[in-house]
C-alpha cells in the first residue's frame, strides 16, 4: 500500500513521529538527511517507539531500553529479541512492505561438522548464545541443557503478571529450535565438569563431550533459615506472584519464626516481636549461585561461589565461558570494575558476547545495565551501576509519582531511576553505552532538553 504521510519539511534531522498507513501505525524517522520507516512497536512488549529516544542512528525503546538501528531496524540491544519490520520511504511517500517482526537470518547444522557447543542452562544467556551462533553461520552441534521442563521463557513476568501461562511466556516455540538445529535437553541436572577431558556428567548417569562450553546455570532462590521455613505454603519467589495492592512494609526487621497449623503457615514472627497472620508466605530474600557442580573442575570461583570471567566472558579454563547471574564480570561503564549483576538484559548480552568470542571475534561486553520493576501497578526503570554513589539529584517530585533520580559519584552520573519520566532513563542508558559522560553540571542544570522529554504537542 502507498500513502502520503507528511511533507519533507515536516520532519527535521534527528526527529521521528508515528504515521498511519492503511490503518497501521508505523514510525517515520529522519537520520542524516534520510527517511526511514520502521514498525512502531518495540519487539519486546510493544512499547510505542515514537515515544522513545532517537540518538544518532540508534533508537531506544522508552520502556525497557531495547535498542534498534534506525536505518535497518536490526536489534542492537536487548531485552527485545527480534528486529523491527522495515518499510520503504521515498520523499513523503511511504510504501509499506510487511508488518511482522523479523529475526536476523540464521543457519543450521552443517553435515560433516563434528564440533559441539554445550550450553548449560535454559535461560536468556544460553538462548542468545545459541541464536547468535546460528546467525553467524556456526555449523556445529548446539546442545542446550536445562533442569526445567520448559523451553526458555520470560522469567521477568513471573513476578509482575498474575495467572501467567507457560505458552504465553515462551521466548521461542519448539519449531524454532527444530528449524535451526538447536537441541534442548529437559530435566537434566549437571553433577560435574571434567575440563581436562571436556566432558560434562549428569545426574542420570549420562555424559556429554564438548568442544566449547557455556556455563549459565544462574542462581536459585535463597530460603529462610528459621523454624517453619519448610512448611507447605512457604513459597519462593520463583513462582507467579500474587497481588501487589494493599502492601504494608515492616522496615529494619526480619523473620524469626514461622508458626504452623498442621503443615501450613499460620503466623510469621518478626525479630521485633511483631506477629503477622498469614495464609501464604512468599520468600524473596536473595539468591544463591548454582555452582556446586564446578567443585574440582579447575574453573575458578570467588569466595561467594560466583565464576569470574574476563571482558570476553572467558573463564580461566580454555574453551569454557560463563554468563548470566552466575558470572562476575568487568563492567566497562564502571571502569572495568568487577560486578555481579542479575539483570535479564545483561544475561542476554552476555550470551551474545560469548557466542562471538567462541567464534574468535574478540568482542567485549559494552552494555549498560537496564532493568525495571512494577510496584503497586507502577513501573520504575533503572539503568547504570550506582554502587558507591555519593549524591542524588532529583528531577520532578516523589510525591507526584513523576521523577528522575540521577545518582552521582565524583563528578559523573553513574545511574538513573525514573517513574513516569519516559524516555529519560533510556536516554541515560544510551549515553552510558556510547561512553558519553553525563556530568554533575549537566545533571544539576534546569535545562532538560538532553533528556528528550515529550512536549505538550507530542502528548
Amino acid at each position: 500500500m502507498t500513502a502520503a504521510v507528511c511533507l519533507d519539511s515536516d520532519l527535521q534531522d534527528g526527529q521521528m513521529m508515528e504515521v498511519e498507513v492503511g490503518r497501521h501505525g508505523v514510525l517515520l524517522a529522519r537520520c542524516n538527511g534520510e527517511f526511514t520507516v520502521l514498525g512502531n512497536q518495540c519487539t519486546h512488549y510493544g512499547a510505542p517507539l515514537s515515544r522513545g529516544a532517537l540518538m544518532g542512528h540508534k533508537l531506544r525503546c522508552p520502556w525497557h531500553g531495547s535498542c534498534f538501528n534506525v536505518k535497518t531496524g536490526d536489534l542492537e540491544e536487548y531485552p527485545g529479541i527480534d528486529c523491527l519490520p522495515k518499510h520503504k520511504a521515498q520523499s513523503y511517500f511511504l510504501f509499506s512492505l510487511h508488518q511482522t517482526n523479523r529475526m536476523k537470518e540464521m543457519g543450521g547444522r552443517v553435515a560433516g561438522v563434528s564440533h559441539t557447543t554445550l550450553l548449560l542452562g535454559g535461560g536468556p544467556a544460553c538462548l542468545m548464545c545459541a541464536e547468535t551462533l546460528r546467525q553467524e553461520r556456526y555449523g556445529g552441534r548446539i546442545i542446550m541443557v536445562t533442569r526445567d521442563d520448559l523451553l526458555p521463557y520470560d522469567k521477568t513476568r513471573l513476578s509482575k503478571v498474575m495467572d501467567v501461562e507457560n505458552n504465553s511466556i515462551t521466548l521461542r516455540r519448539e519449531e524454532f529450535f527444530q528449524q535451526f538445529d538447536i537441541e534442548v535437553w529437559f530435566n537434566k541436572q549437571v553433577t560435574s565438569v571434567n575440563t581436562e577431558e571436556k566432558n560434562v556428567a549428569f545426574s542420570d548417569g549420562g555424559f556429554q563431550h564438548y568442544d566449547q562450553l557455556l556455563i549459565a546455570t544462574g542462581c536459585r532462590a535463597k530460603g529462610l533459615d528459621c523454624p517453619g521455613a519448610d512448611l507447605d505454603n512457604v513459597l519462593m519467589l520463583e513462582t507467579p506472584m500474587l497481588a501487589e495492592r494493599g502492601v504494608k512494609f515492616y522496615m529494619n526487621d526480619s523473620v524469626k519464626e514461622v508458626r504452623r497449623e498442621d503443615k501450613r503457615v499460620k503466623e510469621v514472627v518478626l525479630k521485633s516481636g511483631t506477629v503477622l497472620p498469614a495464609d501464604v508466605l512468599i520468600v524473596g530474600i536473595g539468591v544463591l549461585p548454582n555452582s556446586g557442580f564446578l567443585q574440582g573442575s579447575g574453573i575458578n570461583m570467588d569466595n561467594k561461589k560466583y565464576v569470574p570471567v574476563d571482558k570476553f566472558m572467558r573463564t580461566n579454563v580454555a574453551d569454557v565461558f560463563c554468563a548470566g547471574d552466575l558470572s562476575s564480570f568487568p563492567l566497562k561503564m564502571a571502569g572495568q570494575e568487577r560486578v555481579n549483576i542479575g539483570h535479564w538484559q545483561i544475561a542476554q548480552a552476555h550470551g551474545r558476547v560469548v557466542a562471538l568470542n567462541m567464534l574468535h571475534k574478540q568482542v567485549e561486553l559494552n552494555s549498560a545495565p537496564f532493568y525495571w520493576t512494577v510496584l503497586v501497578g507502577r513501573t520504575i526503570r533503572y539503568t547504570g551501576y550506582g554502587e558507591g554513589y555519593t549524591e542524588l539529584i532529583l528531577k520532578g517530585k516523589f510525591e507526584d509519582l513523576k521523577f528522575l533520580a540521577l545518582y552521582i559519584k565524583g563528578e559523573e552520573v553513574v545511574a538513573a531511576a525514573g517513574l513516569n519520566f519516559d524516555p529519560a532513563v533510556s536516554v541515560v542508558a544510551e549515553r552510558f553505552s556510547s561512553g558519553k559522560v553525563i556530568t554533575r553540571a549537566e545533571a544539576e542544570s534546569d535545562d532538560l532538553s538532553w533528556l528528550k522529554l515529550p512536549t505538550v504537542e507530542d502528548q
